[in-house]
């Protein structure tokens, strides 16, 4: 086997963003950011608020897609809270709840997630179930393994730009300028 074989065969691969499945927003006909991040993360938190100043820029120019990528051996609440998540969109509401968890970063234990849940107006109990439930956790696992596969994943945040990993800054101008180019 030639090298080029073998590096061809060993080419890191980015799952393709699902509509149906991904938490994507924006307008398809944008280019495309696709983010693994972890909610306890404070790069992650960094890379959210950055991200949003470049949707508010661009406006129909850009499409967000978050997967996540709970660092689970240093950030003891990320599992949590992307179930939270999770467990919001059930109910319709993951945008909303993305965007708490990151604004109330250090509020990530149980009764914390249980409080953002009833702020966003969500069935509580519901809620709860969810977050414990096998379909959260699989669709959980299903972003990380994503990650894992696409040989480029290794902390957080990681972004991806039309599929190409983004090893830039991820500052607000220098996406702009990805995105530009």
């Amino acid at each position: 086997m030639t090298r080029n074989a073998m590096t061809k065969k060993r080419q890191p691969t980015l799952e393709p963003v699902d509509v149906a499945v991904d938490h994507v927003r924006g307008s398809p006909a944008g280019r495309l950011i696709v983010e693994y991040g972890d909610y306890e993360c404070p790069y992650s938190r960094q890379a959210f608020r950055q991200i949003e100043r470049v949707e508010e820029e661009l406006g129909g120019g850009v499409r967000f897609a978050f997967r996540h990528f709970p660092l689970t051996e240093i950030h003891p609440h990320a599992l949590a809270a992307a179930a939270a998540a999770e467990a919001a969109a059930l109910q319709g509401r993951f945008w909303d709840m993305h965007g708490l968890l990151f604004h109330r970063q250090k509020a990530l234990e149980d009764g914390d997630l249980r409080r953002h849940a009833a702020v966003l107006g969500l069935d509580v109990a519901l809620f709860d179930g969810d977050r414990a439930g096998a379909a959260v956790l699989g669709r959980v696992r299903r972003d990380v393994e994503s990650g894992t596969a696409s040989g480029e994943v290794r902390g957080t945040p990681t972004l991806f730009i039309d599929g190409v990993v983004h090893r830039g800054g991820y500052d607000a101008a220098t996406l702009m300028e990805a995105l530009a180019g």
